[in-house]
Order: C-alpha cells, then sequence, then structure tokens
C-alpha cells in the first residue's frame, strides 16, 4: 500500500518539476490541481499504458522502444483531457515533460527505492 503512495507523490514531484521547467505545463498554481493530476497520471499509467504496450508491442520492437516515448505522452495527454485545470500546450511540451517526469521518477526511485516486498535477507 505505501508504494502507491510513493508512486503517487513521485508523480506529484515529477509533474512539479516539469511545470517548473516548461511554460507550457500548468496547475493554475493550485496544489490541488497538481495533486488529481498526479493520480490521474499514476492510474492512466498502472491501467491504461500496459494495455496500449500490448497492442502496440510490434511497433514498440521494431522502434527499438522509442515508440514508448510517446505512450508516455499518451498517458500525460489523457491526464490533461481528464484534469480541467491542468494544461499541456504543445506536441513538443508533451515529449519534453515525458522526458523530465522520467527523469525526475528515476531519480526519486533511485533515491528512495521502495521495495513492494520484505527484505530478503536471511535472519543470522
Amino acid at each position: 500500500m505505501l508504494w502507491l503512495v510513493f508512486g503517487w507523490a513521485s508523480n506529484l514531484l515529477a509533474l512539479w518539476v516539469t511545470s517548473l521547467i516548461f511554460d507550457g505545463v500548468t496547475y493554475d498554481d493550485k496544489f490541488w490541481v497538481l495533486a488529481v493530476a498526479a493520480l490521474v497520471l499514476f492510474l492512466a499509467n498502472a491501467i491504461i499504458r500496459p494495455i496500449v504496450i500490448i497492442l502496440t508491442l510490434p511497433a514498440v520492437i521494431l522502434t527499438l522502444g522509442i515508440l514508448l516515448l510517446f505512450i508516455n505522452a499518451f498517458t500525460l495527454w489523457i491526464t490533461d483531457k481528464i484534469v480541467p485545470s491542468f494544461e499541456v500546450s504543445g506536441f513538443w511540451t508533451y515529449i519534453g515533460a515525458v522526458i523530465i517526469i522520467w527523469l525526475v521518477n528515476l531519480m526519486v526511485y533511485g533515491i528512495f527505492r521502495p521495495d513492494r516486498h520484505e527484505s530478503r535477507e536471511l535472519p543470522a
């Protein structure tokens, strides 16, 4: 259960950093909009993204994974459409935002390393 909160908080931080870097990513400076957008993005990545990846698997393989960048942009677009006050403007802003979100999540997960399972160390 804790990893769900961690994933949401990581997306929250990533969206905030993205809004600082790109002028085209706005949330009306309201924390609740950012929090809802992070939740929607988390759910889209957990539910919709795997389905789209499976449906486009041959194209993902042929493009050596580059298509995954556009699939992530698609989940961000879904977030943009579901959360009315959260806006991303322009195709290249979507692509740049996805890269920044990926980098922030990579750093957060690298630093905190949340485990879904208990430690597998043998007792002494």
